[in-house]
């Protein structure tokens, strides 16, 4: 009989990480693996990052001229790089030359799945210390941010205890990541100096049709959602690898008439299909989802009042998981929901 998954379940696939605050044996026997990547400025040393050893043994074995000078510490099991370069352009000329090195040279499947992408690594004063080619953000362990978002109708049919009707997108059996899983409507990752709205914007476009004046009126930013994930086969590389991720997550409520549908764009989705809620909780019980995917989605169901202390024993559970501390800097730290000025300046860049 296949497995059911509950939604305990489900956030601790996604969030796999030990925390410290809860499980400090965990965490301790997982850094036992790990380096930590630490970055220095004035005020002293800081973590940005987690390096498994097999990524500090092929540091280890590339020529110094192509990583630079590196500093390590194998009791504290901490490593410094790219410290001796000054500016953020150049360091970010270094590193693309050393993830380069190593896709050339075949060093790790991961490399395999080459996007052209550059995503942002921060340090705590907000400053950007560099970007990365955003598959090789794995071997480093820091930072992953991203866009997701739920659309929805609301209908009142009596099919359903609840008045929402979910568009789920199937990703395509194409895809180098969980091909053929489900996933939120529209989803993406940040590049650097991107902002995140701007973001959910191309995404729509480009993955869903979804037209931009409509997504400037009605797609509403609710927060963010972070976990640390511990990737597997079907995320497109050796497993094992650390990701520490922020999404920004939007609703959309479209009309109930079909005069607003996503429709497949780019190839990146096989097609969308209009759900229940029950419906959407089957297929996550069944482990159809992509991993973080289920995670936004049970966020919006504990939104909107679905699941609720009465109903989900591990409410509050659920919550924090989905609502993890990251322990490296970024804009994660100290997000705000946007103002009613910049909504209102999000609205008129469509006019």
């Amino acid at each position: 009989m296949a497995r059911r998954f509950t939604n305990l379940d489900l956030v601790n696939k996604c969030d796999a990480f030990p925390n410290p605050e809860t499980d400090p044996e965990g965490h301790k026997l997982a850094l036992n693996n790990l380096y930590t990547f630490i970055w220095q400025d004035e005020d002293g040393q800081y973590p940005i990052g987690y390096i498994p050893s097999s990524v500090m043994d092929a540091l280890q074995n590339t020529p110094e001229d192509i990583r630079g000078p590196m500093t390590f510490d194998p009791e504290a099991r901490t490593v410094a790089l790219f410290q001796h370069i000054t500016t953020e352009a150049e360091r970010t000329e270094f590193v693309a030359r050393l993830t380069a090195y190593w896709r050339t040279n075949q060093t790790f499947r991961l490399l395999k799945g080459w996007r052209n992408e550059l995503w942002p690594v921060y340090g705590r004063k907000g400053d950007l210390l560099f970007s990365m080619e955003r598959v090789a953000m794995g071997l480093f362990g820091t930072t992953r941010y991203g866009v997701h978002m739920v659309a929805f109708i609301r209908r009142n049919d009596g099919t359903s205890q609840y008045d929402f009707r979910i568009w789920v997108p199937k990703r395509a059996a194409t895809k180098s990541t969980y091909p053929g899983m489900l996933d939120n409507t529209v989803a993406g990752g940040l590049m650097t100096n991107e902002d995140p709205f701007e973001c959910i914007i191309r995404e729509a476009d480009e993955e869903a049709s979804l037209p931009e004046p409509v997504m400037r009126e009605r797609a509403k930013e609710v927060g963010t959602v972070t976990y640390i994930y511990i990737t597997d086969e079907r995320s497109g590389g050796e497993p094992g690898y650390i990701y520490p991720e922020c999404q920004w997550v939007y609703d959309l409520e479209l009309p109930d008439d079909g005069s607003v549908v996503p429709e497949p764009k780019d190839g990146e989705v096989d097609s969308f299909s209009l759900h229940t809620v029950e419906e959407v909780q089957e297929q996550m019980a069944q482990g159809l989802w992509k991993p973080n995917c289920a995670v936004v989605m049970l966020d919006f169901f504990l939104r909107h009042g679905v699941y609720t202390l009465q109903n989900e024993p591990h409410y509050a559970e659920l919550h924090a998981k989905a609502h993890r501390h990251i322990p490296f800097p970024g804009p994660h730290q100290n997000y705000q929901l946007p103002s009613e000025e910049e909504l209102m300046a999000r609205q008129r860049r469509s006019q």
